[in-house]
């Protein structure tokens, strides 16, 4: 693929970093760290919106989980053979840095995939079709966010079919992806939990950014653009000053390079 000219570079590269500087004034903190411990669950959960409410003036049910043939059960990335790669975000925190990011990477022209966290859609039903309607992946990152690793069967269950139920109800369907909370792999039983609720992959990732250790935006954005090649999947979260912070400059580097960011199901169709 050819690079674009180094006009129109800086001329995009203007343009995002001045969007970076707004995006970052929209940050709060909020998705805990996935390399952490199981934290505490919120002592009550608010009750799902229905999907009227979540979805004003459409009824079209949201994407369904699709199985990938060609794909294994657990899938960390995606062909390495075209220059595309999958930047996903854990769905949790300030709703208004979550739509700022999403604003960011539309205005690069990009596709992300977001893992809701079903506590956070309780409280946020809108952000699941604000993520539709901009045109990228929604899936399930359980209910809590809590250790779905260390966690009986019956309870682990409940984590995916908790946030899953709350998916349904706004968007119509389950989402098109589940990945487990607080761990990078779903272990057998995780796998088999999620093939029972309905999702025919669980989706893992082989670059991941650090965001949630804070290390500074520069560091975020070297984190990525080190590791990052054909077919990458990228851990990133809401929540996190940093990611909101390193953002234009992230994507301004795919630019260059000539990879797309593209949802999960499109780099892998």
């Amino acid at each position: 693929m050819l690079n674009p000219s180094p006009r129109g570079v800086d001329r995009r590269s203007a343009l995002r970093a001045g969007a970076g500087a707004a995006v970052a004034g929209a940050f709060a903190a909020g998705c805990a760290d996935d390399g952490g411990g199981a934290g505490s669950p919120p002592a009550a959960a608010t009750p799902p919106a229905s999907a009227a409410s979540a979805r004003p003036g459409t009824t079209r049910a949201a994407p369904a989980p699709r199985a990938f043939p060609a794909q294994p059960a657990q899938i960390a990335h995606g062909p390495r053979d075209r220059p595309k790669v999958a930047l996903t975000f854990h769905g949790q925190g300030d709703p208004k840095g979550a739509t700022a990011v999403l604003a960011e990477a539309e205005r690069a022209g990009a596709k992300v995939t977001v893992l809701a966290v079903g506590s956070w859609l309780d409280e946020h039903p809108q952000m699941a079709r604000r993520i539709l309607d901009g045109g990228h992946d929604l899936g399930n990152h359980t209910q809590r966010h809590i250790d779905i690793s260390a966690l009986a069967e019956r309870d682990a269950y409940a984590e995916i079919t908790g946030c899953a139920d709350r998916l349904r109800r706004i968007t119509g369907s389950i989402g098109t992806w589940f990945r487990p909370s607080r761990t990078q792999y779903a272990t057998p039983l995780v796998q088999r939990l999620a093939r029972r609720a309905g999702y025919p992959h669980v989706l893992s990732y082989d670059v991941d950014s650090l965001d949630f250790t804070s290390p500074g935006a520069p560091a975020v954005t070297r984190n990525v653009t080190g590791r990052i090649r054909n077919g990458s999947v990228v851990s990133l979260h809401f929540g996190y000053a940093d990611t909101v912070a390193a953002l234009p400059a992230l994507l301004a580097d795919l630019d260059r390079r000539g990879l797309r960011a593209v949802t999960t199901t499109e780099l892998l169709t």
